[in-house]
């Protein structure tokens, strides 16, 4: 944009945003909203000094659940998000995570395998590629049907998993709830 658009759009004055440009004024943070809408970005984006690095979490890194009955859960993230958690399940034809819930929306993305996701009184069954969102607080089972395995990335909100999450363990009835728990 050359300056004349930024100051049609900002409202701002063309020369005061000559000087801003050659770091000749300081701009008010009344200023920097206005900048900020006229280029789209949020006003924090003027006062970063330099970009955080990307974090990479290896997959040999990863938290790793092996479960009784046939599933491992493999937490995806790394416990670095704040909001939200992102774990892999695998489990063998015929596992099931057994009846749960917990707060937040759940998001499942199918990578292998076909799935039966049980949620209340309705009942989805999807395959690979297919994604499905719940309100998990709503009592919700998960089940690999078929003669394939099967692979689902479950994301939910991160305050459902502490920090020091530990491994699943099976429930009175042998089924095991998906993602990790604290306690």
């Amino acid at each position: 944009m050359t300056l004349a658009q930024v100051a049609a759009a900002s409202g701002l004055n063309t020369g005061y945003l000559s000087q801003i440009e050659n770091d000749k004024a300081s701009p008010s943070l009344e200023s920097l909203a206005a900048l900020g809408a006229a280029l789209d970005v949020p006003i924090s984006w003027f006062l970063i000094e330099a970009t955080p690095p990307p974090r990479v979490i290896r997959s040999d890194e990863r938290r790793v659940w092996d479960q009784a009955a046939g599933m491992t859960v493999t937490e995806v993230d790394g416990g670095l998000p704040r909001d939200l958690c992102i774990v892999r399940v695998d489990a063998e034809p015929g596992t099931r995570s057994g009846l749960h819930a917990h707060h937040g929306d759940e998001h499942h993305v199918v990578l292998s395998g076909r799935w039966r996701l049980t949620q209340g009184d309705h009942v989805v069954e999807a395959g690979a590629g297919d994604y499905v969102t719940w309100d998990a607080s709503i009592p919700h089972d998960a089940e690999v049907v078929g003669e394939e395995p099967g692979s689902v990335l479950l994301i939910s909100p991160r305050s459902e998993h502490a920090e020091g999450a530990r491994p699943l363990r099976p429930s009175r009835d042998g089924s095991v709830p998906v993602g990790p728990t604290s306690g």
